[in-house]
């Protein structure tokens, strides 16, 4: 029986994913093998003994402690691309509201309560509709600043609504390359997409390299007017250099889903309220994906959309015990788990191992199931992290 412990309001499409004859699921389970969570805060909570993964639903792990989990061989997983339709749809919102005078009509709509004549009122909106004029977004260019599972959705969104598409994304992962359309064309750094783009769009995640990636010298060399979206993560983005931009005049509009203080009231921010992926949609694909990556390396030891470990997936051999392992990626490890294996008469039928950065992680598929002590020797030899018996 596999126990895993819930934090925040999970969907209950995610929930039903786990066979309730094999898992017991649950905000208060005792010694759990997994945590299945959305925005609860990790950094501080006791780490049980028994905890060998832990899947966000969502793309963002700042709430994890990454690195202390994975000195103990923890898989941390998140959820890249089930929110994607409902932040890439968000960010249209976005670039509409900021384009079109559709707030400011919509509050002087609300104004006119003195008036109840409708003839009246519909004169008088046809003389004042010209203070809400606006552009359109159509042969505008949108630059695009990271182009993963959003950054390519939301490229894809914008070609079609006729607008051209550039793109920088140094990171780009060949699965991303295969997404994008042939049509975005690919800026060599940051400066050059900033100084083409109508419209800017963060799509890159929070970490140490993008902190304040957007700021004061990035902003010096924008185009003029230009329209700055941000429904990545706040950290990216400078709020004092953006605001200082918005009132010289420099930067057209600031949207973003993470409001501050003193932004509010601003004439030129759009502020929303972090509901980037509050739909129910995105909700429910989150949970299920997360469900789902849990159950396979619980049960299999497969990898999937893990942010600390490397992508490892193997079809497990009709009739044998599999072995995983995690370790130090360092050389002579596998090997010496080899020995191990041979010197306890362990018949190898097959095996994987990959690596990612410092970390490595092996799938042993064995003839038959080893005992204890085969487990407890490859957890003594030297850079091994974590041994589990499947």
């Amino acid at each position: 029986m596999y126990k895993v412990r819930t934090y925040n309001q999970i969907s209950v499409k995610g929930l039903d994913r786990f066979p309730r004859q094999s898992y017991e699921v649950g905000s208060d389970i005792g010694h759990p093998d997994a945590f299945l969570l959305r925005s609860q805060k990790l950094q501080g909570v006791p780490v049980p003994e028994s905890l060998l993964a832990v899947a966000r639903a969502g793309a963002g792990v700042n709430n994890v402690p990454i690195a202390e989990y994975s000195k103990l061989g923890i898989v941390v997983f998140n959820t890249p691309g089930a929110n994607a339709n409902a932040v890439k749809e968000l960010v249209m919102a976005g670039m509409l509201l900021a384009t079109r005078g559709i707030l400011p009509g919509m509050a002087y709509v609300q104004s006119l309560t003195h008036l109840t004549d409708a003839a009246e009122m519909s004169a008088l909106l046809e003389k004042e509709k010209a203070r809400f004029a606006g552009g359109e977004i159509k042969g505008k260019t949108l630059g695009i600043v990271g182009l993963g599972a959003i950054g390519s959705m939301v490229a894809e969104m914008a070609l079609a609504m006729g607008m051209k598409v550039v793109g920088f994304d140094p990171a780009l992962s060949i699965d991303a390359a295969w997404r994008l359309s042939n049509e975005v064309t690919r800026m060599e750094n940051l400066p050059a997409l900033l100084a083409r783009s109508d419209y800017v769009s963060l799509h890159v995640p929070a970490m140490d390299a993008t902190r304040h990636l957007i700021n004061a010298d990035a902003l010096a060399g924008i185009k003029p007017g230009a329209v700055l979206l941000n429904f990545a993560r706040e950290t990216i983005v400078d709020s004092a250099a953006v605001q200082r931009c918005l009132d010289a005049g420099r930067l057209g509009r600031y949207v973003c889903d993470f409001p501050e203080p003193a932004m509010l009231g601003h004439a030129k921010v759009i502020a929303m309220p972090h509901i980037g992926a509050s739909t129910e949609e995105s909700e429910e694909n989150c949970a299920v994906m997360a469900a789902n990556q849990l159950m396979d390396y619980l049960e299999n030891g497969n990898i999937t959309n893990s942010v600390n470990f490397p992508a490892v997936r193997m079809e497990r051999t009709p009739g044998t015990t599999r072995i995983s392992f995690s370790n130090d990626n360092v050389s002579g490890v596998l090997g010496h788990v080899l020995s191990v294996l041979a010197e306890h008469k362990v018949n190898v039928v097959d095996m994987m191992n990959k690596s990612r950065g410092e970390l490595a992680f092996n799938i042993i598929d064995v003839e038959s199931r080893p005992d204890d002590a085969v487990a407890a020797a490859i957890q003594a030899v030297e850079h091994v992290i974590r041994v589990r018996v499947i």
